[in-house]
């Protein structure tokens, strides 16, 4: 089964032509670590870790999950946490439902729970804010990928981690309250997007 259109409309403005050289160096580390477990069929873990897993390490967890299911690259379980637990940034919800995914709130309060599905019949990625190393998330044999310097500098261990990289995304929390919000959310989504449709493109079968 296919994308939902809207997303497919959007991975369709995407162009990985306008990625730096430098930044696709970046990303190698972890195409590579993608490129080993696909080849030797094992489940690909990924744990986004980001400071308050409330913005980056969300938009990176669903655009990874939605870009392996595109590319057909199996067995991906894309997961994500923080150095702490806060809630997941209503403005990542709503800036995801612009981009074309279906977003359901299950549960509501201080930390919300939320099922965001990217095609009819695959089963919904549940977002909220938790520790990277909450029981939701894998334990051992993943990928730790750390969206955000402050989380980097200040996690120097991530237990049952094969392998720690580095891929930071400056924080669109800059400019919340300000009316440029969606625009600067929606852009930071929109490269993360653009930045894992080039990691899973690369991916051969």
């Amino acid at each position: 089964m296919p994308l939902y259109t809207a997303i497919e409309k959007t991975i369709a403005t995407l162009d990985v032509e306008s990625i730096p050289v430098e930044r696709k160096e970046t990303l190698r580390p972890f195409i590579e670590y993608i490129q080993k477990k696909h080849q030797t069929n094992q489940a690909i873990r990924i744990n986004f870790i980001c400071t308050h897993n409330s913005r980056r390490s969300h938009l990176s967890q669903v655009w990874a999950q939605t870009m392996a299911y595109y590319f057909k690259t199996k067995e991906v379980f894309c997961y994500s946490g923080g150095t702490e637990a806060t809630a997941l940034f209503p403005m990542v919800a709503e800036t995801l439902r612009y981009s074309g995914f279906e977003i359901n709130t299950l549960s509501k309060g201080e930390n919300p729970v939320y099922s965001i599905k990217y095609a009819e019949n695959q089963h919904p990625i549940i977002g909220y804010s938790k520790k990277f190393d909450d029981d939701f998330n894998p334990k051992s044999k993943f990928a730790a990928i750390m969206t955000c310097s402050q989380a980097d500098e200040g996690c120097p261990f991530i237990a049952g981690a094969e392998q720690r990289i580095s891929i930071t995304f400056e924080d669109p929390k800059a400019f919340d309250n300000t009316p440029q919000q969606a625009e600067k959310y929606m852009e930071r989504s929109l490269q993360i997007a653009n930045e894992l449709y080039y990691v899973f493109s690369q991916i051969n079968p």
